[in-house]
């Protein structure tokens, strides 16, 4: 049950960081207006208090792994929104990030 509430964590702070950050991109670059930017403000705040659920108590490491998470949850955020089509260098890559997420994060540790 850890590792499917800490996947869970890391899917919801990929939506809150990913998507804050495309309303305020779609806010300012699109011109949609400071209604769109301040959702996204107000999701990227939403965003940094998602880490602090995570069981493991070391910043850096939750961090860390959740960097991987980013990496493949915006080429998906990008392909489901944008309309972006991933190479299979992006693909490799995002597998790659996410294989070091599970080592990071759930490799067996002698704690």
């Amino acid at each position: 049950m850890t590792v499917l509430r800490s996947t869970l964590l890391f899917v919801l702070a990929a939506v809150l960081e990913i998507g804050g950050a495309w309303l305020v991109w779609q806010g300012v670059r699109e011109h949609r207006g400071w209604a769109w930017a301040g959702a996204g403000v107000v999701a990227l705040g939403a965003y940094g208090f998602v880490a602090t659920l995570q069981q493991d108590a070391n910043f850096g490491r939750i961090l860390a792994a959740y960097g991987g998470v980013f990496v493949a949850g915006s080429l998906a955020w990008g392909m489901a929104l944008d309309g972006y089509r991933p190479d299979r260098y992006d693909v490799a890559g995002a597998l790659v990030c996410l294989a070091g997420v599970a080592v990071i994060m759930y490799a067996p540790r002698g704690n």
